[in-house]
């Protein structure tokens, strides 16, 4: 995050130098007003643009400005007019291209705000689902059931599916996003497994109760920000017992998911509780939704300094719990979410600072990166898919890093969720 603070003249521009253009983003046809020149063209639309000078980034070029020129012999008007001419064309193919970016762009904002609005369709039913589990059990089923079913119909719909990180303001609602990341996470881990509809149903109706039980423990545990006491920590562990008691208590509810409720917190090494099963004694179901809800514990633990960024939370998974999850589920769930999952704060190449708000299935390795931009509002901030462009991640950057005028526009979220929906 070098500054750009070197001013020059355009007569010293060449190809190779990062430069920072001194006017807003709207009165020049370049895609961002920070660069690096690429041609000379490039220099030629700057200078037709009326631009007299630029502010270079020696850190990000490739090579140092021209010295200044202190004689400039004059073209005759003929010339003149013909340079002006193909520059008026190059500028206009920029400018072109430029407004097919922006409507792209523009789209792309629309499918965001429509998938967020489904998103929070979603945890409004899922909130009612909960609060009827007790009083109307049946009910709460039947709707979960429909919720479940309109969101696996995207997730297979023919076309390609893109996870997106969720904007949510709900500070004390963590059983309803959790319930419903959790689901959304294994969702996408059994279509890669290539489960059918029916499963993948059965899967999700299993992830959206599997912590039902917490219902029955105190608020002052599930919400103390310090570690538990052993007494405390082993009330926690008795929501496995409290959900398969109210399960059990519902005319009908799935065995499947009777059995996830039981098991969701088994590992691979016989570690996990209630029972310490090992291996193959865990349900298949029961595996997915453990690495699933691991990986949004990490994300979301109840010790706020515990908690790690996506991209540390998938690292800490794939690197230290091998052992204790199933390694497939484990791979797929890295590879779905990328090496910079939805919610991480990356440098690219070219310097600039963004936060990865969706993964395209069918494009894993290039994320749409929402870019830090202080000469864009951050409504209209730039939102580039690094699959159509040279641009690439170099690294992840921990929010607490980031300068205030940075993380206030990227507005990295404590609460990371995520959603689905079909490029239709």
């Amino acid at each position: 995050m070098s500054n750009v603070n070197i001013k020059i003249t355009v007569d010293r521009l060449q190809p190779g130098l990062h430069i920072r253009l001194p006017v807003k983003w709207n009165d020049h046809p370049f895609l961002f007003n920070s660069f690096k020149i690429k041609s000379q063209e490039q220099i030629d639309v700057i200078k037709h643009l009326g631009i007299q000078h630029v502010y270079l980034n020696p850190n990000q070029s490739d090579t140092k400005p021209l010295p200044a020129k202190k004689d400039v012999p004059e073209k005759g008007k003929e010339e003149v007019s013909d340079e002006s001419a193909k520059l008026d064309a190059e500028a206009k193919k920029l400018w072109d291209e430029k407004q097919q970016r922006i409507e792209k762009l523009s789209a792309y904002r629309r499918r965001v705000i429509k998938c967020e609005k489904e998103f929070e369709r979603s945890l409004a039913r899922m909130r009612a689902v909960m609060n009827k589990i007790r009083s109307r059990p049946q009910d709460a089923v039947e709707e979960a059931e429909q919720l479940i079913s309109d969101v696996v119909d995207t997730l297979l719909s023919e076309n390609s599916v893109t996870l997106h990180l969720m904007n949510n303001k709900s500070e004390f609602e963590d059983i309803y996003f959790h319930s419903l990341n959790v689901a959304i996470i294994a969702m996408m881990i059994a279509k890669a497994k290539q489960y059918d509809a029916e499963r993948i149903k059965e899967l999700s109706f299993a992830a959206l109760f599997h912590d039902m039980g917490k219902i029955k423990v105190p608020k002052a545990i599930l919400r103390k920000q310090i570690p538990l006491t052993t007494p405390e920590s082993n009330y926690l562990k008795q929501h496995t017992k409290y959900g398969l008691d109210l399960a059990n208590n519902i005319e009908d509810f799935p065995e499947s998911a009777k059995t996830v409720i039981s098991q969701h917190h088994e590992l691979l090494d016989g570690s996990g509780y209630p029972e310490g099963l090992k291996g193959d004694n865990i349900d298949d179901l029961a595996k997915i939704i453990a690495v699933a809800n691991a990986f949004d514990n990490l994300c979301h633990p109840a010790i706020p300094s515990e908690q790690k960024i996506p991209y540390v939370a998938l690292s800490f998974l794939f690197k230290n719990c091998k052992h204790l999850y199933d390694e497939e589920s484990l791979g797929i769930l890295v590879k779905f979410m990328g090496v910079f999952p939805p919610g991480t704060v990356v440098q690219l190449s070219n310097d600039m600072v963004g936060l990865v708000i969706s993964v395209n299935n069918a494009s894993l390795l290039y994320p749409n990166v929402l870019i830090y931009d202080p000469s864009v509002p951050r409504t209209q901030a730039p939102i580039i898919d690094l699959a159509d462009r040279d641009l690439s991640i170099v690294s992840a950057i921990l929010p607490n890093k980031l300068p205030d005028k940075i993380r206030d526009y990227l507005n990295p979220r404590s609460r990371i969720s995520y959603f689905i929906d079909s490029d239709d």
